[in-house]
């Protein structure tokens, strides 16, 4: 059981080992800025900078080490970032196969498509909890190697409420590489759709006129610098972004095996 899930995530152990690697390289040199920026005024700093900025990329403050990772890691590398990668990711899933041809070969063992999409989905939560795991490690050394503190309770919940936003994400991928043949149209798709909901939320969605369309947007749900520096969370939101995957993953499996391969 479960052949295709171990033989897609193997697949995938030099890629995420790469890329934790180049993410905690890019956290040691945040950690280094931080402490080249002390004494610096960050009010008079964020004053300067216009409030659609300070939204999209979630800055509350500069002057602890845990506004200043919020702003500079998570709602950068984290919300942005990575959660155009699983898109693009996982925009190959279905429609890789398609192009080369390799499809048929796959749905002619006896597996269903349902449980195929399914397995090659989950092959992607390597690269998610790997990442999570290597990185937040990392972060926490390095913060308590340059005298600061960091709650790491907070640390870890960051971490552990990404998980079902680059659930949604990815599954933005899916449906579209179920629905088109071309790899690079449906891994562009996947990424034009997730940045334009990091948009809709963090610029269209601060206009008063337009507020109620940020609620269509994942990013609405997972906010990581409150969750840093005071530990607040809905878990109300984490249970909308799993039923949000699930629905998303459901109906990928429905266009899939509707589809004529």
């Amino acid at each position: 059981m479960f052949e295709t899930a171990r033989y897609e995530a193997s697949r995938r152990v030099r890629g995420t080992a790469v890329l934790a690697i180049a993410l905690s390289l890019y956290v040691a040199f945040i950690v280094w800025y931080f402490t080249v920026l002390e004494g610096v005024d960050y009010d008079q700093m964020l004053e300067s900078m216009p409030p659609a900025l300070m939204d999209a990329f979630g800055i509350e403050t500069m002057a602890t080490i845990e506004g200043f990772l919020g702003s500079q890691i998570y709602n950068f590398v984290w919300l942005l970032a990575l959660g155009l990668y699983f898109a693009y990711t996982a925009g190959g899933l279905i429609a890789k196969d398609v192009e080369r041809e390799r499809m048929d070969l796959l749905l002619s063992l006896p597996v269903s498509r349902s449980r195929l999409l399914a397995e090659k989905v989950a092959s992607l939560l390597l690269p998610l909890v790997a990442l999570n795991v290597v990185v937040g490690a990392v972060t926490y050394v390095l913060v308590l190697a340059i005298g600061e503190t960091i709650d790491p309770t907070h640390l870890a919940l960051v971490h552990l409420l990404s998980i079902p936003y680059l659930l949604v994400c990815a599954a933005i991928g899916v449906v579209c590489s179920v629905l088109v043949d071309r790899t690079a149209i449906a891994e562009r798709a996947a990424i034009g759709l997730v940045f334009a909901l990091f948009l809709v939320e963090s610029v269209v969605g601060g206009a008063s006129d337009f507020e109620w369309i940020q609620y269509i947007s994942p990013t609405y749900y997972y906010e990581p610098t409150p969750i840093l520096i005071d530990g607040t969370y809905d878990l109300a939101d984490t249970g909308i972004l799993l039923a949000l995957f699930v629905v998303l993953l459901l109906v990928s499996q429905l266009l899939f095996r509707r589809r004529d391969i």
